[in-house]
């Protein structure tokens, strides 16, 4: 009976830690850099903190560990390998009699811990963080809003909306003197004059209305060269929150962000609609095959480690992007095919993982056997890559 703690696990599975954490934190900043455009927008035109911008980063986290954590695990195994082949660590193993086999104890345990992380990211972590992020984003949209109704202060953060006040009772919140400039309709334009107004809002919906007493409304068209004016005692004008902050509705979830109980409910819901229900139940299916691809690459990055003895760390990088850029393919194509109903969604959303695991399998037992697959080849060009995105 194998050891699961004897002395070659605990050696192997300590080798792969340092490049796992490594491999994480690098590939989270990759991921964020998207969200820096994002968050110089916040800080800078909104004058969001810098509390809430690194909340709503932390709760958007577990969306990107989910792919995160697959990829740096197998960057993992295929690193700490490498580098025992290169050192004729391996070599040494076989020669008292190690069985290549004898390798992949600490290598599914370890496989299997980023599997049980990155299956609690896609089914608990991913909907409770886009959950608290829609919250908090409205909050800050909110706290944007009454910020930015300053007396006698030109407010031009909504879409085509220039919003005046002349005056705020800050005990009641009433508004005095209210001047909108209305340019959202297509060749027209609203001037909107009111002897007072009042603010409310549907927070769920991340919508405000401007309600406006006592006042008049200029109206101008273009096209026609007409103009036009009306009295009004209440006159409401919407305030979309969604134009201040590009988001979607609170109240609104896609499959991806669902608990599995709020996702087979929907399920239930949309059955008679075909685009939905194949969606969501690629979603659904997606929330478990994601998290089994830790040990179908990680079971391919034990083959590949221990062939390439000669190779390079540059090596280890380029051939762990390019088999996870190949999964994401597999991902991509098994999604699309899925939607359109051309074969079952748990089809598409598995394949990835059975065509992987499959080579990682045939190769392993290659290796067993020493019958070597040369990829010595692809030393030169993935180093190459490596290198041109460095310089990137």
């Amino acid at each position: 009976m194998i050891n699961p703690f004897s002395i070659l696990n605990r050696y192997l599975f300590l080798e792969m830690l340092p490049p796992f954490f490594i491999n994480l934190a690098f590939f989270s900043f990759i991921f964020l850099m998207k969200q820096i455009l994002d968050i110089t927008d916040m800080i800078v035109n909104h004058k969001v903190g810098i509390v809430p911008v690194f909340l709503l980063l932390a709760y958007t986290m577990p969306y990107f560990l989910q792919y995160i954590i697959p990829m740096s695990t197998m960057m993992a195994v295929l690193m700490a390998l490498l580098r025992m082949s290169s050192d004729n660590e391996i070599m040494a193993l076989k020669a008292g009699g190690v069985s290549i086999y004898r390798l992949l104890t600490p290598v599914l345990i370890f496989s299997l811990s980023g599997t049980l992380i990155t299956g609690y990211m896609t089914i608990f972590g991913v909907p409770l963080g886009a959950e608290r992020f829609k919250a908090l984003l409205f909050d800050v949209a909110t706290a944007n809003l009454n910020l930015s109704l300053k007396e006698r202060t030109f407010n031009d953060n909504f879409k085509q909306i220039m919003l005046y006040v002349n005056k705020i009772d800050l005990q009641s919140g009433e508004l005095h003197n209210v001047l909108i400039e209305d340019s959202r309709t297509a060749g027209g334009n609203n001037t909107v004059v009111a002897r007072s107004g009042r603010l409310f809002g549907e927070p769920k919906e991340m919508v405000y209305y401007l309600r406006l007493y006592d006042g008049t409304i200029s109206q101008v068209d273009m096209r026609d060269r007409s103009s036009h004016t009306i009295n009004f005692e209440t006159y409401d004008i919407r305030l979309d929150l969604k134009d201040v902050f590009s988001t979607t509705s609170i109240a609104s979830q896609a499959p991806d962000e669902m608990t599995l109980s709020n996702l087979r409910a929907y399920l239930k819901r949309v059955k008679a609609d075909k685009a939905k229900y194949l969606g969501a139940l690629l979603q659904y299916y997606k929330k478990f095959s994601i998290p089994v691809a830790c040990l179908a690459m990680g079971l391919l990055a034990v083959p590949l480690g221990i062939q390439a003895r000669n190779a390079k760390k540059a090596f280890g990088i380029g051939l762990g992007l390019l088999f996870f850029l190949l999964y994401y393919i597999l991902l991509s194509v098994g999604t699309a095919f899925g939607e359109n109903g051309n074969y079952p969604p748990v089809v598409g959303m598995w394949m990835p993982n059975v065509i992987l695991g499959g080579f990682g399998i045939y190769l392993l037992v290659m290796s067993a056997k020493e019958k070597t697959i040369s990829i010595n080849w692809l030393s030169p060009i993935l180093e190459g890559i490596v290198k041109r995105v460095e310089r990137r």
